[in-house]
């Protein structure tokens, strides 16, 4: 089990990988290794305004499982068509499954998926 409080340090920036300073995709690849769980490709200048965030993850998607949401698994999160955004599921203190994130104007929050999934068009959840 990880330490949720832990990554409230985390500072934004855009298309950052090395911890503290991430975005949202950054911040799932240094759970899921704090996680003991396997690496995921870098994607160091994949951007969501630029859409280059969607493409990589609509390629990358295939490669993975769709599943229900447990620790670990990646949570996209769609605008419209389009992702635009990422998360971590985490346990929570108490068990419940969490959406661990970050995003610019917030930093690093932990809330329920049923918060997070009124915020987008949709989530899906992979492993």
């Amino acid at each position: 089990m990880i330490n949720i409080e832990s990554y409230f340090s985390g500072k934004w920036l855009e298309c950052g990988r090395d911890w503290p300073n991430v975005d949202c995709y950054g911040l799932v690849l240094k759970v899921r290794s704090d996680m003991g769980l396997d690496s995921w490709p870098d994607w160091g200048n994949a951007r969501r305004l630029d859409r280059t965030m969607h493409n990589a993850g609509m390629k990358f998607k295939e490669s993975l499982t769709a599943c229900q949401p447990e620790p670990g698994a990646i949570i996209g999160c769609y605008s419209g068509n389009f992702l635009t955004h990422v998360a971590v599921v985490v346990a929570d203190s108490s068990g419940e499954m969490c959406a661990l994130e970050m995003t610019e104007r917030a930093g690093v929050t932990c809330r329920p998926i049923r918060r997070l999934n009124k915020l987008f068009t949709r989530l899906e959840f992979y492993k």
